[in-house]
């Protein structure tokens, strides 16, 4: 690569060249990380029409596939998290909380925190991962949702085998948030 003040064939100098103010905020940072730049994974919620961000430094997790601010989804994963081949777009209810189920050789296993979502479109039950700009008050108000869920959709979940938090399990949920209770 040429720098300023080398030659050029024909013997004329290169000039630098300038970058505008646009241009530079636009570069990436070190790292290539740029919190403003847009990604392609970037949203629209379709229930509170707040922009979301796909940028996994932000949500910490690398497929989003809900919106940090109400918690729903969109049905657009089929098969795999990331594939994006569902047919039926529909909103995802988020209706609870459970934990992944992990084994441990060793000791008792209480698993990753998880939201748990109802598609309101074909009825599909789908487990998805707490991402790190879920607002916290919200994946708790979930806790009391439990006894709302009507008996179809309890027997739909003990079928696939999830165990829904319950409001009693709030100290599992608040100690995987990070959530410190404070008493005076």
């Amino acid at each position: 690569m040429k720098r300023e003040g080398q030659f050029k064939p024909g013997g004329a100098k290169l000039k630098k060249e300038r970058l505008s103010t646009r241009q530079r905020q636009s570069r990436p940072l070190s790292g290539g990380y740029d919190p403003t730049r847009r990604s392609d994974q970037d949203f629209r919620c379709l229930h509170c029409k707040m922009e979301v961000s796909g940028n996994h430094h932000i949500s910490g997790v690398r497929n989003r596939n809900h919106c940090p601010y109400c918690l729903y989804s969109r049905h657009v994963d089929s098969l795999t998290a990331g594939d994006r081949l569902a047919e039926c777009k529909a909103e995802m209810k988020p209706i609870g909380l459970t934990l992944k189920q992990t084994r441990k050789k060793y000791g008792p296993s209480t698993g990753e925190l998880m939201l748990v979502h109802v598609c309101q479109g074909c009825g599909k039950l789908s487990i998805n991962r707490i991402a790190a700009d879920d607002l916290t008050y919200k994946v708790l108000e979930l806790l009391d949702g439990f006894d709302q869920l009507g008996e179809e959709l309890l027997r739909r979940l003990q079928e696939d085998g999830i165990h829904m938090l319950q409001s009693s399990e709030r100290w599992i949920v608040e100690r995987q948030l990070g959530v410190t209770n404070r008493t005076s």
